[in-house]
């Protein structure tokens, strides 16, 4: 019982660091690659924390499996290089004992993992494609920044702003250039605001500035200036929003069995299964000759995670184009870490059988 409490206690603390480790290196990559995209201005600056949440949430279950395999394993091998397995086994006890505690601690992690990869998980997936499709849908005003050109979502208009006064809402030294039917009109002014008709409508207004209309190359132009000029902003209408398999509920999935449905099934069933296996399979993996060096059952680890996850995906993509069925591409993946686990657990708990091998 006190080995029990020690070891999920241990358990618990390291795979507790380690998720923090792997959770900041995952918020790091995703806020690099949505930065980089509010930078190009594909993305609004406001909406890249939105969308880390989103995203942070969708990745969690591989985070969540990963932490806990790398936490058993890593708890394991110290116990090994204090000798504190060799007191283990000449107490007469197997390595079969340390499954009671990895259960113990794995098996709520697993229910999380499972709450996560079949609930939270594709919602969150559903949510980010719904913020991006209304994000595409702002009015080119909404996308201006000040300091940066920004073309409108039809390529037909550039905005510029030199600066914008937050209290009064009022934006400084605006162009704007338009090409339509042909045609390039250029115009510039002083300042320039939003503003909202009684019915609904709303204008940008600019004031004190000139417009110059003419053929690119043609020297005839026209020149107008103005003291106020409103521009009508035409409203945008939320398109459909395409439903996959992805960002579905697994009820649904489960009610429509699809190729595609079954093959993000397969996937999302195969995590906390996977969560499960690794687990255990740390186990074994997880011995470690105090004279040999320390690094390489972790180095063993780490590909048999990537491989095992690799394997999954490609069972889904194998599921999803109807080469394999359902139960034919998950269980061989999920069999084959299970025949792995079971080859492991004999290799080190029958000397005889290393022997023969040897």
């Amino acid at each position: 019982m006190i080995f029990r409490r020690a070891a999920v206690r241990e358990f618990a603390s390291t795979a507790a660091g380690i998720f923090v480790a792997l959770f900041f290196i995952l918020v790091t990559v995703i806020l690099v690659r949505l930065l980089s995209q509010a930078a190009g201005g594909r993305l609004p600056a406001d909406a890249v924390l939105a969308l880390i949440g989103f995203s942070t949430l969708n990745h969690l279950p591989v985070v969540l499996a990963l932490s806990v395999f790398i936490a058993i394993l890593m708890s394991i091998t110290r116990s090994y290089r204090d000798s504190e397995m060799v007191v283990w086994f000449s107490s007469g006890l197997s390595l079969t004992a340390w499954l009671r505690p990895v259960l113990q601690f794995t098996l709520p992690i697993v229910a999380l993992v499972a709450v996560l990869s079949l609930v939270l998980s594709p919602w969150a997936q559903g949510k980010a494609l719904e913020y991006r499709k209304r994000l595409e849908t702002r009015d080119e005003v909404s996308r201006v920044a000040p300091g940066a050109f920004r073309e409108s979502s039809g390529a037909q208009r550039v905005f510029f702003v030199e600066a914008v006064d937050r209290d009064s809402g009022l934006v400084r030294n605006v162009f704007i250039n338009q090409v339509q039917d042909g045609k390039q009109s250029l115009t510039v002014a002083a300042e320039g605001r939003v503003e909202t008709a009684s019915s609904g409508d709303r204008f940008v207004v600019l004031n004190r500035g000139y417009r110059y209309e003419g053929e690119p190359g043609s020297a005839e132009f026209r020149v107008t200036q103005f003291e106020r000029y409103d521009v009508r902003i035409e409203p945008k209408e939320i398109g459909v929003i395409e439903m996959t398999p992805r960002t579905q509920t697994t009820l649904q999935l489960m009610l429509l069995t699809t190729e595609a449905n079954r093959g993000e099934l397969a996937w999302r069933f195969g995590i906390p299964l996977a969560t499960l296996l690794l687990a255990l399979l740390a186990v074994p993996l997880a011995f470690v000759n105090p004279r040999a060096g320390r690094a390489n059952n972790l180095i063993f680890a780490v590909l048999a995670f990537s491989i095992y996850f690799n394997l999954l995906g490609v069972s889904q993509a194998w599921i999803a184009k109807g080469k394999v069925d359902l139960l034919v591409g998950a269980g061989a993946v999920h069999g084959a870490m299970l025949l792995l686990l079971v080859g492991l657990f004999a290799w080190r708990m029958l000397p005889d059988l290393r022997r023969v091998f040897r």
